[in-house]
């Protein structure tokens, strides 16, 4: 029996790297489940995989080892299940730009809600910064943007691929870790993928109809790092599902209403409408940002159902 790391998915196969560096293109049997757990792919780039051979050409992956974390997003028109973006992430980077294409905020705060619930570090990169110099407007959505996530706690970089601004200082962040990054399609992904690792992946010019962005990664892959460590790289995303929690919990993964949960006069407030709430004064003081505050307010009546009493 060998094992390996799942370096690519492709949905039907999986390429699997062995410590030696050697790649095998490995596939699983029947209905292969991780117990409890409801995926459209049980298998995901950045596990850990026992294997056997099973022809000249593909080996069956047997068994899967305990991950360490994993991010995950609810499945496309599939309510009760959850794709696996990647697993065992060291650190997970999230893209934002104000404009070709624009970035939802509330598309960003559900992606760091799955970070936050499995313990993933994440950092705020804002891409393609060269555009945006001598735009008054985009650099007033770009400096809301760093005094909110700043203020949430979350480590926030202006980055550009083109130009080569602050690409050491995200190096630093990756070095040595299993990285991943993520965000809407178009916000420029592989090309800054390309940028730090010296890779030559597959980008697209922005939709000139819709400004909206492209596919060009269509499975999600690790790559190594010449200074150390591995990026994953995965499609971009268009919609991102909450995560199943209990409302006594949400909060629990916005770092800023965690930091002030403990003053609440009751330990299960729900940080609406309950008196001695500690959060609701600082959302009114400025500390916590209207726009994480709304986020977490929209989350919340998801994840409660139809007859939802927090709004």
């Amino acid at each position: 029996m060998t094992k390996g790391t799942v370096v690519k998915s492709t949905g039907s196969f999986y390429h699997i790297k062995t410590p030696e560096g050697k790649i095998f293109k490995g596939k699983i049997r029947g209905k292969f489940r991780i117990k409890g757990l409801k995926t459209t792919n049980p298998v995901a780039v950045g596990d850990i995989v026992h294997f056997k051979p099973l022809d000249n050409e593909t080996v069956l992956i047997t068994h899967i080892e305990p991950r360490k974390n994993y991010l995950i997003r609810r499945a496309t028109n599939l309510s009760k299940r959850y794709h696996i973006l990647a697993a065992n992430i060291d650190r997970v980077f999230v893209l934002y730009t104000p404009a070709y294409p624009e970035t939802l905020l509330p598309f960003l705060d559900r992606i760091l809600v799955s970070a936050e619930a499995f313990d993933i570090p994440a950092v705020m990169v804002i891409n393609k910064i060269d555009l945006f110099k001598d735009d008054p407007e985009n650099r007033r959505k770009i400096e809301r943007f760093k005094e909110i996530y700043g203020k949430a706690g979350y480590p926030v970089l202006e980055v550009s691929a083109k130009t080569g601004e602050n690409l050491d200082e995200l190096k630093r962040y990756m070095r040595d870790k299993t990285s991943m990054f993520t965000g809407n399609s178009g916000t420029g992904k592989s090309s800054l993928i390309n940028a730090v690792a010296g890779l030559d992946l597959r980008t697209k010019e922005i939709s000139g109809v819709h400004r909206q962005g492209q596919h060009t990664t269509t499975f999600a892959e690790m790559h190594p790092l010449p200074f150390g460590g591995n990026i994953i790289d995965t499609p971009g995303i268009r919609a991102f599902g909450t995560i199943e929690t209990k409302p006594q919990e949400l909060g629990d993964y916005f770092p800023e209403i965690r930091r002030w949960k403990p003053e609440c006069k009751f330990n299960n407030c729900i940080h609406v409408h309950e008196p001695g709430c500690a959060v609701i004064p600082q959302v009114d003081n400025g500390n916590i940002a209207p726009e994480r505050y709304n986020s977490y307010l929209d989350i919340l009546e998801e994840i409660s159902g139809e007859n939802s009493p927090y709004r």
